[in-house]
């Protein structure tokens, strides 16, 4: 046996620290966790809906403007995609996603929310909706995917611009052509609005969230990986297809039941 000392590793060969971009995901990798969590936003969605078009039908009352119960249950829904949707992007980001096949989702995204804003122009003229959730997360996701890299920086962020969403009003966003960026003094006729502020806020702290599950390596989400069923996976893996289609077979039941 030779009694030649090996030579130290190099500097860079040695182990170092975990940092947030050391943790790789696999490209085309669905991360069950995920898919769950956004199957059961789906879900309370797809409830809070169904109750709205009892509403709408005549069956069941209540005020989903102003009773504090249907506000806070809307504000954990939205809040509950948008948070996913600023982990996902650190999650693509990881997994290298390419620059043509981001566009090609935010293109998806923008096309289904124009859908949606002529959809909704037909099924309510006077209220229908300029800038709900998907113009929100097409929009959010490129603002907010520069900052995937820069998790602390994405967390000050997002609770500023939440604050400012929650605090600052001002008459010049009341205007039909800015009232999507938020701070309006008052919520405009629409049936769905969701501004850029605070709810761009929210995204960047779901990056901010992102990026603790990578530097943890994933594992907060491996339990809940292995126990979620399959179907509630599912859901959550094909959410904007759901979403598209969802509301008009509600819609469809309804008037062959009621």
């Amino acid at each position: 046996m030779s009694r030649r000392q090996r030579r130290p590793a190099p500097r860079s060969a040695r182990p170092g620290p975990v940092h947030a971009t050391s943790a790789r995901v696999a490209p085309g990798t669905r991360i069950a966790a995920i898919d769950a969590l956004r199957g059961g936003a789906i879900l309370a969605m797809i409830g809070y809906h169904f109750a709205f078009d009892l509403t709408w039908f005549g069956v069941f009352r209540a005020d989903f403007n102003n009773d504090a119960p249907w506000l806070t249950l809307r504000a954990s829904i939205v809040s509950s995609f948008l948070l996913l949707v600023g982990v996902s992007l650190v999650l693509a980001q990881q997994a290298g996603i390419s620059r043509k096949r981001f566009w090609r989702r935010i293109g998806l995204i923008a096309f289904c929310a124009i859908l949606v804003t002529a959809g909704s122009y037909f099924a309510f003229p006077q209220t229908f909706i300029t800038f709900g959730i998907l113009h929100c997360i097409a929009v959010s996701s490129v603002l907010a995917w520069p900052m995937v890299r820069y998790p602390l920086a994405a967390l000050i962020a997002g609770l500023a611009i939440v604050e400012i969403g929650l605090q600052v009003q001002l008459p010049v966003f009341d205007t039909r052509w800015l009232n999507w960026a938020g701070m309006m003094t008052h919520k405009p006729p629409t049936e769905d609005y969701v501004p850029l502020f605070p709810w761009l806020g929210v995204v960047l702290v779901g990056v901010a969230a992102g990026g603790w599950l990578v530097r943890r390596n994933l594992r907060p989400l491996q339990s809940l990986s292995r126990s979620a069923p399959r179907w509630l996976t599912w859901l959550g893996r094909h959410s904007l297809l759901v979403y598209m289609v969802h509301q008009p077979v509600l819609l469809g039941m309804l008037r062959v039941l009621v």
